[in-house]
């Protein structure tokens, strides 16, 4: 793999607001409370009052409506509260280039994580990690676009199987857009476990020592770049990645859920 250091050198990454570092803190904190938790997130209202939205919106179809963010930290969960509070920080932090569309970028953003939410549970892994960590995936690409927007149009040229955009990304860079993203996380303090997450995406089977995580994250990267009916055969997903998962195919087919059921940006970006 390419050296990536001199490639972030020549960009400007986002600047992210001190809640998020914050939030980003108590995810390395195995002391972190809800308290602890819902201090932080307290401290910026708007995040607040878009963190309530989301809670009460078709999304988790809870069966009443909650009007604090102490009841949402209660019905929701903490660390779902939290991966929905980072996730909306690095939208707003991260500037949409040209030509990628933003509405759709960031809900392929959103299935990608739904899918790698619901592998996790398949897998045995954290889920709120995988759905962050799935949201995250690509915005490594987004630090591409900064560098060069000829060089994203050949990226995302068409036609476009899923999964070959991290190839493109390998074949001109030396690297993809997840070791791109895993880099920038590091720099920012997330926990290595999600650091390694993303660094592996591209490519699980390649990687040194084998991700769980990243290989979750490539398959959810594959279904989010394909989400079409045709998906629901899953027996297209590759051997080696769900053999090494130990996930039983016939048993994630009988339950897989829709791309839509993901795929509601409204919230997410205001």
């Amino acid at each position: 793999m390419a050296d990536i250091a001199p490639f972030l050198q020549s960009v400007k990454l986002p600047v992210m607001p001190e809640v998020a570092h914050a939030l980003i803190r108590t995810l390395n904190d195995e002391d972190a409370d809800v308290t602890s938790v819902r201090n932080v997130i307290a401290k910026d209202p708007a995040l607040t009052a878009t963190l309530l939205r989301i809670a009460n919106s078709a999304l988790f179809g809870l069966s009443r409506s909650v009007n604090s963010l102490d009841s949402a930290m209660s019905v929701v969960g903490m660390s779902q509260v939290r991966a929905r509070a980072l996730s909306i920080c690095l939208a707003n932090a991260f500037v949409m280039p040209p030509p990628l569309n933003r509405l759709e970028f960031w809900r392929h953003c959103m299935v990608s994580a739904g899918y790698a939410k619901w592998l996790a549970g398949h897998v045995g892994i954290d889920e709120q990690q995988a759905w962050l960590s799935g949201m995250m995936l690509r915005l490594g690409q987004l630090t591409i676009a900064q560098k060069s927007t000829v060089l994203l149009e050949e990226i995302e040229a068409l036609p476009s199987q899923p999964g070959e955009r991290w190839r493109r990304e390998r074949d001109l860079l030396g690297f993809d857009e997840g070791q791109i993203t895993a880099e920038i996380a590091k720099r920012w303090d997330f926990p290595d476990a999600l650091v390694r997450g993303l660094h592996a995406s591209g490519a699980p089977m390649q990687a040194a020592t084998f991700s769980r995580l990243g290989a979750v994250l490539h398959l959810a990267g594959l279904m989010a770049d394909d989400p079409s009916p045709a998906i629901q055969d899953l027996s297209a997903l590759p051997t080696p990645i769900v053999q090494a998962l130990k996930l039983d195919i016939e048993k994630l087919s009988a339950d897989i859920p829709s791309a839509e059921s993901f795929s509601d940006i409204s919230a997410l970006l205001g």
